[in-house]
Protein backbone atom coordinates (compact mmCIF):
# COMPACT_ATOMS: atom_id res chain seq x y z
CA UNK A 1 0.00 0.00 0.00
CA UNK A 2 1.62 3.60 -1.24
CA UNK A 3 1.65 6.20 1.78
CA UNK A 4 1.30 9.75 1.40
CA UNK A 5 4.74 9.93 2.27
CA UNK A 6 6.09 7.62 0.01
CA UNK A 7 7.26 8.39 -3.94
CA UNK A 8 4.48 9.53 -5.99
CA UNK A 9 2.94 7.18 -8.96
CA UNK A 10 0.76 7.85 -11.75
CA UNK A 11 -1.52 4.80 -12.73
CA UNK A 12 1.05 2.67 -14.30
CA UNK A 13 3.06 2.85 -11.60
CA UNK A 14 5.67 5.97 -12.79
CA UNK A 15 6.68 9.02 -11.15
CA UNK A 16 4.25 11.79 -12.77
CA UNK A 17 2.46 15.08 -12.56
CA UNK A 18 -1.26 15.39 -13.35
CA UNK A 19 -2.80 17.52 -16.35
CA UNK A 20 -6.28 16.76 -15.84
CA UNK A 21 -6.22 13.58 -17.38
CA UNK A 22 -7.09 10.15 -16.33
CA UNK A 23 -4.20 8.49 -17.91
CA UNK A 24 -2.19 11.21 -15.90
CA UNK A 25 -3.39 10.38 -12.00
CA UNK A 26 -0.51 11.56 -9.72
CA UNK A 27 -0.47 11.25 -6.08
CA UNK A 28 1.81 14.18 -5.36
CA UNK A 29 -0.93 16.30 -7.28
CA UNK A 30 -3.36 14.92 -5.07
CA UNK A 31 -1.46 15.21 -1.86
CA UNK A 32 -0.77 18.85 -3.00
CA UNK A 33 -4.23 19.54 -3.46
CA UNK A 34 -5.89 17.87 -0.17
CA UNK A 35 -2.41 19.94 1.45
CA UNK A 36 -3.62 23.01 0.16
CA UNK A 37 -7.19 22.82 0.31
CA UNK A 38 -8.02 20.53 3.06
CA UNK A 39 -9.61 22.85 5.71
CA UNK A 40 -11.44 24.74 2.67
CA UNK A 41 -12.57 21.42 1.31
CA UNK A 42 -14.09 20.13 4.24
CA UNK A 43 -14.23 16.74 6.48
CA UNK A 44 -16.37 15.18 4.35
CA UNK A 45 -15.08 15.43 0.86
CA UNK A 46 -11.25 14.63 2.01
CA UNK A 47 -12.58 11.78 3.87
CA UNK A 48 -14.15 10.80 1.02
CA UNK A 49 -11.32 11.88 -1.39
CA UNK A 50 -8.71 9.09 1.02
CA UNK A 51 -11.34 6.20 0.78
CA UNK A 52 -11.10 6.87 -2.80
CA UNK A 53 -7.27 7.13 -2.64
CA UNK A 54 -7.09 3.51 -0.50
CA UNK A 55 -9.13 2.18 -2.34
CA UNK A 56 -7.40 2.55 -5.88
CA UNK A 57 -4.10 1.19 -4.24
CA UNK A 58 -6.11 -1.54 -2.91
CA UNK A 59 -4.63 -5.22 -4.92
CA UNK A 60 -8.74 -5.96 -4.50
CA UNK A 61 -10.30 -3.61 -6.14
CA UNK A 62 -11.14 -4.38 -9.69
CA UNK A 63 -10.47 -2.45 -12.83
CA UNK A 64 -13.59 -0.75 -13.78
CA UNK A 65 -13.78 0.53 -10.01
CA UNK A 66 -10.11 1.78 -10.38
CA UNK A 67 -11.36 3.94 -13.44
CA UNK A 68 -14.20 5.29 -11.67
CA UNK A 69 -11.74 6.17 -8.59
CA UNK A 70 -8.92 7.60 -11.07
CA UNK A 71 -11.74 9.79 -12.98
CA UNK A 72 -12.99 11.18 -9.50
CA UNK A 73 -9.45 11.39 -7.99
CA UNK A 74 -8.20 13.56 -11.75
CA UNK A 75 -11.38 15.98 -11.35
CA UNK A 76 -10.71 16.95 -7.79
CA UNK A 77 -7.39 17.80 -8.95
CA UNK A 78 -7.95 19.92 -11.83
CA UNK A 79 -7.63 23.24 -11.76
CA UNK A 80 -10.38 23.15 -14.32
CA UNK A 81 -13.65 22.09 -13.62
CA UNK A 82 -17.16 23.28 -13.60
CA UNK A 83 -17.31 25.42 -10.61
CA UNK A 84 -13.89 27.02 -9.91
CA UNK A 85 -12.23 25.60 -6.52
CA UNK A 86 -11.94 29.75 -5.36
CA UNK A 87 -15.16 30.27 -4.91
CA UNK A 88 -15.98 31.15 -1.74
CA UNK A 89 -18.81 28.81 -0.15
CA UNK A 90 -19.46 26.95 -3.67
CA UNK A 91 -15.87 26.12 -4.60
CA UNK A 92 -16.01 22.68 -3.75
CA UNK A 93 -19.64 21.79 -4.56
CA UNK A 94 -18.99 19.80 -7.55
CA UNK A 95 -15.64 18.54 -6.50
CA UNK A 96 -17.98 16.92 -3.79
CA UNK A 97 -20.71 15.60 -6.08
CA UNK A 98 -17.94 14.00 -8.50
CA UNK A 99 -16.10 12.69 -5.78
CA UNK A 100 -19.72 11.09 -3.50
CA UNK A 101 -21.00 9.73 -6.60
CA UNK A 102 -17.52 7.50 -7.55
CA UNK A 103 -18.06 6.62 -3.63
CA UNK A 104 -21.51 5.75 -4.27
CA UNK A 105 -20.34 3.37 -7.32
CA UNK A 106 -17.59 1.50 -5.83
CA UNK A 107 -18.68 1.39 -2.10
CA UNK A 108 -18.92 -2.11 -2.47
CA UNK A 109 -15.04 -1.92 -2.80
CA UNK A 110 -14.36 -0.16 0.53
CA UNK A 111 -13.76 -2.99 2.33
CA UNK A 112 -13.00 -2.42 6.19
CA UNK A 113 -9.48 -2.11 5.56
CA UNK A 114 -10.08 0.98 2.77
CA UNK A 115 -12.13 3.11 5.34
CA UNK A 116 -9.57 2.33 7.88
CA UNK A 117 -7.26 3.94 6.56
CA UNK A 118 -8.85 6.61 5.56
CA UNK A 119 -10.15 7.52 8.71
CA UNK A 120 -6.83 7.31 10.40
CA UNK A 121 -5.32 9.39 8.03
CA UNK A 122 -8.50 11.91 8.46
CA UNK A 123 -8.18 11.61 12.29
CA UNK A 124 -4.24 12.80 11.54
CA UNK A 125 -4.92 15.57 10.12
CA UNK A 126 -8.87 17.00 11.43
CA UNK A 127 -8.58 14.95 14.87
CA UNK A 128 -11.55 13.55 14.45
CA UNK A 129 -13.59 11.69 11.95
CA UNK A 130 -17.13 12.68 10.74
CA UNK A 131 -19.39 10.28 9.41
CA UNK A 132 -19.82 10.75 6.21
CA UNK A 133 -21.83 7.57 4.90
CA UNK A 134 -23.48 8.64 1.17
CA UNK A 135 -26.62 8.51 0.50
Amino acid sequence: MTDFNSTPRDVNGTANGADCETSSYSESELLAKLKRYAKKAGAKLVLHVLKLRYAFWSPNTPAWAKAIIVSALVYFICPVDAIPDTIPVIGFSDDLTAVAAAVNAVRDNLTPEVVAKAKAKHREWFGEVVDTEVA
